[in-house]
């Protein structure tokens, strides 16, 4: 029996029990676009967070106060605060020759109005450097960002973001402009171009200050953390070593920071994602088990609905192989025509998905498409072999009187 012949013969047999098919064909669908789905969501959001930390700046250090220890204990960004990191120590690190720019950060919330209107808002208030620009690749969309370093005395500037420009200076040019937050004036500046979020830093909605006067503004002295961006690749392991090295012996021989890399986080990050995305797509792939124990129920009805045609066949001289190959080529038929169905309603899902959430960037991996066709094949061939032999086992003799 030529293939050919197994193709047509299996093809025959599906399109004579219409409703089994239609059943079959769905089962197997739904499990296919639950794996194609649920994968594609996991490695959508590996891509993201990934994508988010890497859009962080290049060669990124980030300091935090606080040492977190590599057994128990908070994660990094959650590490006891034993000892405020101040901006004397930020400028000690620019002793470092590892380091291109050093970005102490202060943060806060307050009350940001017009000068002349009744416009008030609360945003978030980040206090920095010009180093900030450099280190986080801030574009600038009008006027420019906070000036060189004020070390020592603290200009009332500010630069602002693309949507609170939009609210409060509507109608009028926002530049040179006077705001006020808490009860401390500040001049417009900069705005920033439209950034979005970024690592739940909502850039198009921020005023940024001088560091000096974030401090006086949420009355501190402590940061809440510094960003340096090392001069290479190569220079990221020795600019942690010397970091640690300089902060120690401001704070009386006590290593009580901790420094984490932009490449740690990413690689961290990855490897989560990762296993979530299998675990997921692992749970997903039961629904296919359950469209495949259907496949074998409905095979298994189909070959006591056809002994007589098994019969037949192998009274013609068809052998146990070639009745067993005519069922498997069923099975394996019906599989792929499910998985296709599958593929079209994942797609659908996530043409679905990416218009009502447009900012995120959903991305169904080629590998997953793959994977998704070779497992329903291979379910059609596992749940399908056991319908095949009982059909290849039937006496041809007793087939033919239907017993």
């Amino acid at each position: 029996m030529l293939f050919r012949d197994t193709t047509t013969h299996a093809l025959t047999a599906i399109k004579a029990q219409p409703v089994r098919t239609a059943l079959i064909i769905l089962a197997m669908s739904i499990g296919i676009a639950s794996v194609s789905v649920l994968t594609g969501l996991g490695e959508s959001a590996r891509r993201y967070i990934v994508n988010e930390f890497e859009g962080l700046g290049t060669h990124l250090l980030i300091i935090l106060p606080g040492r977190t220890e590599t057994i128990g204990g908070h994660p990094p960004l959650m590490g006891e605060t034993p000892r405020d990191l101040t901006l004397e120590d930020a400028y000690a690190l620019s002793k470092s020759r590892y380091l291109a720019a050093i970005a102490p950060i202060s943060i806060g919330n307050a009350p940001v109005s017009v000068m002349d209107k009744n416009l008030e808002r609360e945003a978030n208030i980040m206090g920095s450097t010009h180093a900030l620009q450099q280190v986080r690749h801030l574009t600038m969309g009008q006027g420019r960002f906070l000036p060189e370093s004020t070390q020592g005395r603290s200009q009332q500037v500010c630069v602002i973001g693309h949507k609170l420009q939009q609210e409060l200076f509507p109608t009028q040019p926002a530049l040179g402009q006077w705001i006020r937050i808490n009860d401390r004036r500040f001049r417009v500046i900069g705005i920033l171009a439209q950034e979005g979020q970024s690592i739940g830093v909502g850039f198009d909605e921020i005023v940024i200050v001088p560091v000096e006067a974030a401090q006086v503004l949420f009355d501190t002295n402590g940061l809440f953390r510094i960003l340096a961006e090392a001069k290479s690749k190569a220079a990221i392991a020795p600019a942690m070593e010397q970091i640690k090295t300089i902060i120690k012996a401001r704070h009386e021989g006590e290593e009580d920071i901790t420094v984490i890399t932009q490449d740690s986080v990413v690689a961290t990050f990855d490897k989560i994602l990762t296993a979530l995305t299998y675990t997921v797509s692992g749970i997903a792939a039961i629904s296919l088990s359950v469209a495949g124990i259907l496949v074998m129920n409905v095979m298994l009805v189909s070959v006591s609905q056809r002994t007589a045609e098994i019969g037949l066949l192998k009274a013609l001289g068809a052998t146990k192989q070639q009745v067993i190959a005519l069922f498997l080529a069923e099975a394996v038929l019906l599989s792929i025509a499910g998985a296709c169905v599958g593929l079209i309603l994942g797609e659908v899902s996530f043409l679905g998905l990416a218009r009502i959430y447009p900012q995120f960037p959903f991305y169904l991996p080629g590998w997953a498409t793959l994977a998704a066709l070779t497992v329903s094949l291979v379910t059609g061939l596992v749940f399908g072999i056991l319908p095949a032999r009982k059909a290849a086992n039937l006496d041809p003799i007793s087939a033919l009187a239907k017993r």
